[in-house]
């Protein structure tokens, strides 16, 4: 990275970059059985609710338009 031509108030932020700690995080834990089982519940209890949200949410976006069948068969039977 480029240095500043100006001076900047705070020397930690100008050197910031470069700063490296030796202090490594601790590991993380672990997750139990109940919490995994917790997590995988929730999925596919969001999952279930999405596609049934879909499924019941089908017929209302099907294009049907009530009186279109019975116009067509009325107005060919009378052309004959």
């Amino acid at each position: 990275m480029f240095r500043r031509g100006e001076p900047v108030p705070f020397a930690f932020v100008a050197e910031a970059d470069r700063f490296r700690s030796n202090v490594t995080p601790p590991p993380r834990e672990r997750a139990t059985r109940v919490q995994l089982a917790g997590r995988i519940l929730a999925t596919v209890t969001v999952v279930a609710s999405l596609v049934g949200a879909v499924v019941l949410g089908m017929p209302a976006l099907e294009v049907h338009q009530p009186g279109t069948t019975g116009q067509h068969s009325a107005t060919a039977a009378q052309h004959r």
